[in-house]
């Protein structure tokens, strides 16, 4: 079982462990993706609504 976990241990344990720039930007990236969908989907919502209930 220490085969698995190897890596995990020694990325935890280790001083000088500098976090991946690669991960951090694809975080980012997915975040501000989110961000962009729900910012849609309320301005579509909003389009509908002004659009079927405004007289």
């Amino acid at each position: 079982m220490s085969m698995l976990t190897h890596r995990l241990e020694r990325s935890i344990h280790s001083a000088d462990h500098a976090p991946d720039l690669g991960a951090l930007l694809l975080l980012a990236l997915a975040i501000l993706s989110m961000g962009s969908v729900l910012t849609l989907l309320i301005a579509l919502r909003t389009a509908v609504y002004l659009w079927r209930f405004h007289s």
